[in-house]
């Protein structure tokens, strides 16, 4: 399956220029229930002996980032991650760029979450820090010892965007005005949300990142298919949806592609001769 959006139909045959930098989503992009698919690995090693830059760009928080993924770092088969909605970007040298909430924005935002009796988590670069848990979190934080229950963690330690869970499928904080606080909620699922600061995106992130590498944006591809992936494909020169992307996402995106279990990367990038 491969679909070419606001093209000529006779593109699909023709080879893109080699991409500098291709910036991969995990969840529902690369990864199926947190695990990557093994055909998609593959193509990722595949790639990385090419001169083709491969980096992560994720809304997960560093301290939960997947250990299959940060294996491939690791291995030098990735070459970078962006998290935390490009709040926070590295590589295996270190920090590449980082962007924690102000003391104010945090304050806010705690605030509007108790307004609205919302459980929440604030992330820095080593911890999920819950304001409280229920029985469900509870099973979480036994299996994952940097998820804490720490209401007060963010007045000591820098943190990059709060996530938070909604109590039903009706109040989801949209009568919240957050422009008005220069923040913004980004739905990444029908339970839940990330409110950051309005700057903030995948889109700076990849700012960073090509800066650091010295490319162009536009010289870049991406795959996504969420919300929080609009800035980003707005931003490269050529955006690339997955078959169960949102349809908002499908609408901004240059080419729509199948879904993980259709081989959607793969046929991408075997369609527009970029690698086989």
């Amino acid at each position: 399956m491969f679909i070419v959006d606001k093209a000529a139909p006779a593109n699909i045959n023709q080879a893109l220029p080699v991409p500098k930098v291709i910036f991969f989503d995990i969840d529902d992009t690369l990864s199926r229930n947190g695990i990557i698919a093994t055909h998609n690995q593959a193509t990722l090693e595949a790639l990385a002996k090419t001169d083709i830059k491969l980096v992560i760009s994720t809304g997960r928080s560093k301290a939960i980032l997947p250990a299959d993924i940060l294996a491939l770092l690791e291995a030098d088969v990735l070459d970078a991650i962006i998290c935390m909605n490009g709040q926070y970007s590295f590589d295996n040298k270190g920090l590449i760029s980082h962007y924690p909430l102000s003391a104010e924005q945090a304050d806010k935002i705690v605030q509007l979450c108790q307004t609205s009796q919302l459980i929440h988590k604030f992330d820095s670069a080593t911890h999920i820090a819950w304001s409280d848990e229920n029985e469900r979190l509870r099973d979480f934080n036994a299996k994952t010892p940097n998820s804490i229950v720490d209401p007060l963690y963010y007045q000591s330690n820098p943190v990059y965007q709060c996530s938070v869970f909604f109590n039903n499928q009706f109040d989801k904080m949209q009568d919240i005005d957050f422009a008005q606080d220069d923040l913004k909620l980004v739905h990444w699922h029908h339970i839940g949300a990330d409110i950051l600061p309005a700057n903030a995106s995948k889109a700076r992130g990849i700012k960073d990142v090509c800066r650091y590498y010295g490319v162009d944006a536009t010289e870049c591809m991406a795959f996504g298919d969420g919300m929080n992936d609009l800035e980003m494909f707005d931003l490269v020169g050529y955006a690339v949806a997955m078959g169960d992307a949102q349809p908002a996402l499908i609408e901004r995106a240059d080419f729509v592609t199948g879904t993980i279990e259709e081989r959607g990367i793969q046929s991408v990038l075997e369609q527009f001769h970029i690698a086989s």
